[in-house]
This record gives structure tokens, C-alpha cells and sequence, in this order.
């Protein structure tokens, strides 16, 4: 698959709204959609507490680099008590909201499609808002292209494309264990958490789990296993962030790391 097979799906639909989140398959689907429509690729980002801060950032400098423009929209999720609940299927509730606001914009702007960063692995895992998706007819260009997502990374790093190598960075609200509601407050404390330990001690792979008033920090394993002194390191700052959390974020009592390390889905349940 090279780009001008995935530029004749884009092709195809003429014009589209996109859902960029500021993760890697969603930046390179803005940067194809805007290569291959030009201004009948309309790139739309929903600002929320629950999108990373270097998300937006680096869809802004994608946007910058490319020369087009990105459109915010309010999705409106932090309005919907289904959401705020933190079910099983939140995710559902979440896309329902996003996709609702993209149609609305598609209507608007006379795109004809709604378009998603989806890739083949997605479809295995347990993802509710792909059930959104269908509600409202999003096409996956990914998908219809056959692309995972190791061929999207493949493809941004032929490109040199400078989020090619970006981690993996889904939304806040995915560490909020299911059944403890997402407020705020919560998210705000976890981007918090995870933003201090990037900047203080160069971690690429850092969670902040909240469960109820408890927060755990998962890192890199291999960081807690093999370097005694790189694990007080971490011991060490997630120490100062208890600190600074009674006085910011005083909804949680206590906070520490997880001797676990990182897993990916630790918050999600299927049963309460």
C-alpha cells in the first residue's frame, strides 16, 4: 500500500470532514486529506478536558507544517451524565457526542463524508465507539485501504513526518477505571501527573490510573526491573507529585507507583 492507493480512497469521497485527534493515525489521515482534497478536507479537532495537551500541539504543528487549518468544535461530552458515569461503553457515549457535532459540521461545510483514523487492529479489540461510527456512517479510510498500524506508522515515516514516532496517546478519560466518574478535576490531575514525570524525568510511556480517591502510576516496566537507581529516581518524583496533589488535586488521598508497571487497559472492567 503506498500513499496513492490511500489517496484515491480519499479521492473517492470527494470531500470530508476529519476527526483529528492529534494521535498518529488521525494526524497522517489529516495530512492525506488535505494533500489529496485540498480545502474539501475539513480537519476538525475537539477541544476537551479529556484530549492530551501535546495531542492539540502536535496536530497545531502538523497543521503549521501542511498549511491547513484546524477547525475546534465542543463535542460536548462533559454535558452528558452517561459519559460522566464512566460506564463499560463510555467510549460509545464520547464518539456519539463527536460524531453528532462532525455530521452537523459536514452539513454544514457540504463535506459528503465523516472520516476516522480507524485501522485494522482496531477492529479486534473492544472498542464501543466504532458502534458510534456506524450509527452516523463514518467511513475508515485506513480500513478500506487495508492499513494496520504498523503500516501507518510506516507510512508517516516515508513521508518524514515528523509524529511518525509519536507514542501512543489515547484519551484521559481511559484512565479513570471504569465505574469512577470523570470529572474535571480527575482528568485535570492526570494530565498533570503524567505531563510533571515527562518533563522531569524523559518518560515516553507514563499513565496516571484513578480509581476512586487512589491514583497509581504505571511506567515502563524495564525502567523498574533492570536500574535500581532509575526506579528511586521515579519513586522519588512520584513522591513530589503527592505533594503537590494535596494541594491541587485534594479529591485524591493517596497516589504512588505501580510496582506493575505499565498494561495497557488496567482501568477498563467489563464488570463492576
Amino acid at each position: 500500500m503506498n500513499t496513492s492507493d490511500i489517496a484515491s480512497v480519499l479521492a473517492g469521497y470527494g470531500s470530508c470532514v476529519v476527526a483529528a485527534s492529534g494521535g498518529v493515525d488521525s494526524l497522517l489521515l489529516s495530512v492525506l486529506a488535505h494533500r489529496a482534497l485540498g480545502a474539501g478536507a475539513v480537519i476538525a479537532h475537539a477541544a476537551s478536558p479529556a484530549v492530551p495537551a501535546g495531542d492539540t500541539a502536535r496536530l497545531d504543528e502538523t497543521a503549521r507544517l501542511e498549511g491547513f487549518t484546524v477547525q475546534r468544535v465542543d463535542a460536548g461530552e462533559m454535558r452528558d451524565p452517561r459519559y460522566l458515569e464512566n460506564p463499560v461503553d463510555r467510549c460509545y457515549h464520547c464518539k456519539t457526542a463527536l460524531y453528532r457535532t462532525l455530521s452537523a459540521l459536514a452539513r454544514e461545510t457540504g463535506a459528503a463524508e465523516v472520516a476516522s483514523g480507524t485501522n485494522l487492529d482496531d477492529l479486534s479489540d473492544y472498542r464501543p465507539g466504532l458502534l458510534a461510527a456506524k450509527d452516523f456512517g463514518v467511513r475508515h479510510p485506513f480500513v478500506e485501504a487495508g492499513l494496520a498500524k504498523a503500516d501507518i506508522r510506516a507510512m508517516a515515516r516515508a513521508l518524514g513526518l515528523f509524529f511518525a514516532e509519536a507514542p501512543a496517546s489515547p484519551c484521559l478519560g481511559s484512565r479513570i477505571h471504569t465505574g469512577t466518574p470523570i470529572t474535571r478535576e480527575r482528568l485535570a490531575a492526570v494530565a498533570f501527573a503524567e505531563d510533571a514525570l515527562r518533563d522531569r524525568l524523559g518518560l515516553d510511556l507514563v499513565r496516571c490510573r484513578i480509581h476512586g480517591d487512589t491514583a497509581r502510576i504505571e511506567v515502563d516496566p524495564s525502567l523498574l526491573a533492570s536500574d535500581a537507581g532509575r526506579r528511586g529516581e521515579i519513586e522519588a518524583a512520584v513522591a513530589e507529585l503527592g505533594r503537590q496533589f494535596r494541594e491541587h488535586f485534594p479529591d485524591i488521598a493517596t497516589i504512588g507507583l505501580d510496582p506493575r508497571g505499565y498494561a495497557r487497559g488496567r482501568a477498563f472492567h467489563t464488570t463492576l
